[in-house]
């Protein structure tokens, strides 16, 4: 059984032992080595990822062939092409990891068939989806409005476990700032 996984869900419901076991069958315990994808683009995107450990990356190569960054997921973060996972499309994005990984993944049709029979799930899927939109909002608005300074202070305090570890052009990317702006504010 995995204490991970119900500690995840049980922050947002209750589960019964019944109940916590039959959830556990959807989902699959899966093992990716570092630089392994998870997702990658213009291939299907089935699967939505939990983070059990490890530093995992979602993005994309733009038409320039930068690396353009539009999340980083840790211990206890979702992660995936939401677009392509919910329409049914190619993947756009590419997730994959930073350090060896352990996630639990579920399917577009698991995640259906659960929340079917599961009515506390399907809860449980919309408040994950309403505070993943939330954070998708803030990080626009971040980007929009908070200078380099603010955004790369925001980003220290969300990863700071990992900032170390994450390469400055990464993060740079991530922060929608040049590398060398970003080595100006790493000094300051």
């Amino acid at each position: 059984m995995s204490e991970f996984l119900r500690k995840h869900i049980e922050k947002i419901i209750e589960l019964s032992d019944e109940e916590f076991n039959e959830v556990l069958t959807f989902f699959r315990l899966k093992k990716y080595r570092k630089r392994q994808f998870l997702i990658q683009e213009n291939q299907l995107a089935d699967e939505l990822f939990i983070v059990k450990s490890g530093l995992l990356k979602c993005g994309l190569i733009d038409h320039s062939g930068k690396e353009q960054i539009l999340q980083f997921a840790t211990q206890d973060w979702w992660i995936s092409d939401y677009t392509a996972f919910f329409k049914r499309q190619p993947a756009r994005l590419a997730v994959d990891c930073m350090e060896d990984c352990e996630v639990y993944a579920i399917t577009y049709s698991q995640v259906n068939e659960m929340c079917s029979k599961m009515p506390k799930m399907e809860h449980f899927f919309r408040v994950k989806g309403n505070f993943g939109y939330c954070a998708l909002q803030d990080r626009v608005l971040a980007l929009m409005s908070k200078t380099a300074k603010e955004r790369y202070e925001d980003f220290i305090h969300q990863y700071s476990e990992w900032s170390n570890k994450i390469p400055k052009q990464l993060i740079a990317s991530y922060l929608g700032v040049s590398r060398e702006t970003l080595s100006r504010l790493y000094t300051s």
